[in-house]
């Protein structure tokens, strides 16, 4: 009888969870994007957060700071680097109040589709290894020159 008991445990030791409710996804790609632990925490978070119709939400520096406990400067600073990596837009939103005061309100972040991050993380990539190529040619050229001179002078 005391065996029954502990099986019955074990069954509800895990609630079970509506997947649609208390999930959202999170794609893969991010993880190849260059992003540190805590960009990646605030990407998710804004995920979490966003309308799935609109791709947007509204939480204030400070909502997102408790959350990922972390500071609204570093939260301010992580923000800023997702949107140079074009994975998220964020507008400056206005409320007023009852006597008609306009006050800022909190940002409105925008999630943008990832392929537009994988496409610039790509397109500056591309960039840099032309630079590389570049400098590696100007380099040739110049040596070149450098021993011509360098047999001339003798």
């Amino acid at each position: 009888m005391g065996g029954e008991k502990v099986k019955q445990m074990k069954c509800k030791k895990y609630p079970k969870r509506d997947a649609i409710k208390n999930y959202f996804p999170m794609p893969n790609e991010i993880f190849h994007l260059g992003l540190n632990a805590g960009e990646i925490a605030l990407y998710a978070f804004l995920l979490k957060c966003e309308d799935r119709k609109t791709f947007k939400c509204y939480p204030s520096y400070r909502t997102i700071g408790r959350a990922l406990n972390i500071s609204k400067n570093t939260v301010k600073k992580y923000v800023d680097n997702l949107c140079a990596k074009r994975l998220i837009d964020i507008a400056y939103t206005d409320i007023y109040t009852k006597d008609g005061k306009k006050l800022n309100g909190n940002l409105m972040y925008t999630i943008r589709p990832i392929q537009e991050a994988i496409d610039y993380e790509l397109e500056k990539l591309y960039e840099k290894k032309e630079l590389e190529r570049r400098k590696a040619e100007i380099e040739k050229k110049f040596n070149k020159y450098m021993r011509s001179e360098n047999e001339d002078a003798r």
